[in-house]
């Protein structure tokens, strides 16, 4: 599974069996804040979301962006790996 950035919808998406799986932002400056995530219901638990999540806070950084988590799932997961927290 490949997650791919899709700028014109401003989002990470991600293909499941069960459906697609996003994380959707907004660029403000140079703040990419991400600010919901959903996952099909059937792929929850499974770690896609994380995969997700990740792949897209990386490409965001890349791209030179700070990272914003506006999102619980988001917020949790930065929580957990304090190395993508950029508001220090």
């Amino acid at each position: 599974m490949t997650v791919r950035h899709n700028a014109a919808e401003s989002r990470y998406e991600l293909d499941t069996e069960h459906g697609l799986a996003v994380a959707i932002y907004r660029e403000q400056g140079d703040r990419a804040i991400f600010t919901h995530t959903e996952v099909p219901p059937a792929d929850e638990g499974r770690g896609i979301g994380a995969r997700l999540v990740r792949a897209a806070l990386d490409d965001a950084r890349q791209r030179g962006f700070k990272i914003v988590p506006a999102c619980s799932f988001v917020a949790a997961f930065v929580r957990r790996h304090p190395e993508y927290n950029d508001e220090h």
